[in-house]
């Protein structure tokens, strides 16, 4: 069986001594809201693979890792298995909402609308995108 490494970002900022955490729609049908990820590359870490990721997702330039939260094996719905790395990163960003056209392979025509959220009930993410959105706001690491 196929295994596809995949590095998803928990970004964080605090604002209005609220914990956030950035989420996604993009101009795709059925995509759902997501949280950043991207495929680790080949000869790149899973850390080097959420840096470029983060940034090649979302344009934020200035993103601290504070560290890995989880890594675990996922069943896709394509019938690849995933192991997936979750890592939580932090931003000072002020703005609210923002629109970027993702720069990564593949996602050419790809518009993503962010915002964000402060609690688990606020949004549906998509299939495994909020196994660990628990962590993050609880503020646990590993």
């Amino acid at each position: 069986m196929q295994v596809v490494e995949k590095a998803f970002g928990y970004i964080t900022r605090e604002h209005e001594s609220r914990l956030q955490v950035l989420v996604f729609e993009q101009n795709t049908e059925g995509a759902g809201i997501q949280i950043p990820k991207g495929t680790v590359e080949k000869g790149e870490t899973p850390l080097e693979a959420v840096t470029r990721e983060m940034f090649e997702e979302t344009g934020l330039p200035h993103l601290t890792v504070k560290g890995l939260i989880a890594q675990d094996y996922f069943n896709h719905h394509s019938g690849v298995l995933q192991k997936r790395y979750f890592y939580h990163l932090t931003t000072n960003e002020k703005r609210d909402t923002w629109q970027h056209c993702p720069t990564g392979v593949n996602e050419s025509g790809f518009v993503f609308s962010f915002y964000w959220i402060s609690s688990e009930q606020e949004v549906t993410l998509a299939q495994g995108h909020g196994d660990y959105l628990h962590r993050v706001l609880a503020r646990v690491k590993n």
